[in-house]
Formats: structure tokens, sequence, C-alpha cells
């Protein structure tokens, strides 16, 4: 017999599953990684109380997010045959482009591990996890102008670093 709670959880998982995994997707860039990362997100989500402070989405993204932040504090090392010298990154509107190119990606993930939080995790969300700046502003609960300038500053501070 279904409680209320399983009825939720199912719901959530037909309604979210291909944003959960899209999000987890562009973090990752590996299916098969994806693919398990998303069932422990509805796994987890299962085991947790959904408080209604944001989305469904959010709520579900934010989970997904620790268990991709999970993932990359076990991965020692990034490699790349390019250079940061190599990378052309001549301004801050450059930088959403830049991750298309997986090496120059990898060279942003690694300015990114030194930079201090909630610019990391801003800069992660809105170019790697494509949230808007209102879900950004709902996981941090803060508003939507915050997310804003968090990753002004945040997208400014990893042009420098490049």
């Amino acid at each position: 017999m279904d409680t209320p709670e399983d009825k939720f959880i199912e719901q959530l998982y037909q309604t979210y599953y291909m944003d959960v995994y899209s999000y987890i997707m562009t973090l990752l860039k590996n299916p098969s990684e994806a693919e398990e990362l998303t069932q422990e997100t509805f796994f987890k989500a299962m085991h947790s109380e959904f408080k209604g402070n944001s989305t469904e989405q959010t709520w579900l993204c934010a989970i997904a997010k620790n268990l991709c932040n999970d993932i990359f504090r076990k991965r020692k090392k990034y490699s790349c045959d390019e250079s940061i010298e190599n990378l052309n990154v001549c301004s801050p509107m450059h930088v959403e482009n830049d991750v298309l190119n997986k090496c120059q990606t990898t060279e942003i993930h690694k300015v990114l591990h030194n930079l201090d939080e909630p610019f990391k995790e801003v800069f992660s969300l809105r170019v790697f996890g494509e949230l808007s700046f209102k879900e950004i502003g709902e996981i941090f609960d803060k508003s939507e102008n915050w997310a804003r300038v968090t990753y002004h500053r945040s997208k400014l501070k990893v042009t420098e670093k490049l």
C-alpha cells in the first residue's frame, strides 16, 4: 500500500527525473555516473523532508549538487594537456562559451576549486547547472538580485585567475 510520502516521491520522480539527470550530466559529463547519481538523489529525497522553502526542482537539484560535490572531493586531480596560459579568455562574457571546451572546463574547475564560497557554488550552479538566478537565490535563501551580483563577481574572479 502506497503511503502519501511514496506517492509524493513517485510524482517528483516522474516530474523532475530528466531535469535532475540533465543537471547532474552538466556537472559530471558522464552518463552512467549521472544516471547513478540521479537515482541516489531521489533515494536521498525519499529519506529527507521537503520543507517547502524552495521549489521541488530546486530542492532536488540542491541534493544532486551536494552529491556531485562529494564526487568532486573524491577525485584527486583533473588532467589536461592544455595549460592555463593557452586558454583564450578575453572577457567575462566569454566564460560561459569556454565551458564547451573540455580542457577549458577542467581549467575552470581548477580555478573554481580555489575560489571562496559562495562564489564557487554560485558560478557552478549558473554555468554548469544552468539554473536561473531565482533558483540559485532560493538554494541560498537569498534574493535573485544577490544571486546575480554574486555570479557576476565570481565570473570576474574566474576570468582574472584564468
